[in-house]
């Protein structure tokens, strides 16, 4: 069964452009740890402090490994200090969600088929 982490960030929205350079950094470090990275997302209008990340595994067992494999590898966790020191994310929430069955990649493979 997959599933997604829903990543929702409050982000200082003075340092927009930090938190953005952070995101841009995950997206080689997340595939190379076995996560598929499906997008960071800043806030355009209306909030201008929340922001989101979404990464897909396989399975909970799957995540489980690609954490170990975040905290060992070295860039994944100069970022991670980056953000400590830079202070641009005020605080970090995961929700695990479960694709619904019939609506999984349907937006991909309609997309293929033009």
């Amino acid at each position: 069964m997959a599933i997604v982490v829903f990543i929702r960030y409050q982000i200082d929205p003075f340092q927009r452009d930090a938190f953005k350079a952070y995101a841009e950094r995950w997206g080689a470090i997340i595939p190379r740890c076995g996560g598929r990275l499906l997008g960071y997302f800043l806030p355009s209008e209306g909030t201008n402090d929340i922001a989101w990340g979404l990464i897909a595994f396989e399975s909970l067992a799957v995540y489980e490994s690609y954490r170990a494999r975040l905290r060992a590898d070295v860039d994944g966790r100069a970022n991670f200090s980056v953000a400590q020191d830079q202070r641009f994310v005020v605080r970090e929430e995961r929700t695990f969600l479960e694709p619904v069955e019939g609506t999984w990649h349907v937006g991909n493979l309609a997309m293929q088929q033009r």
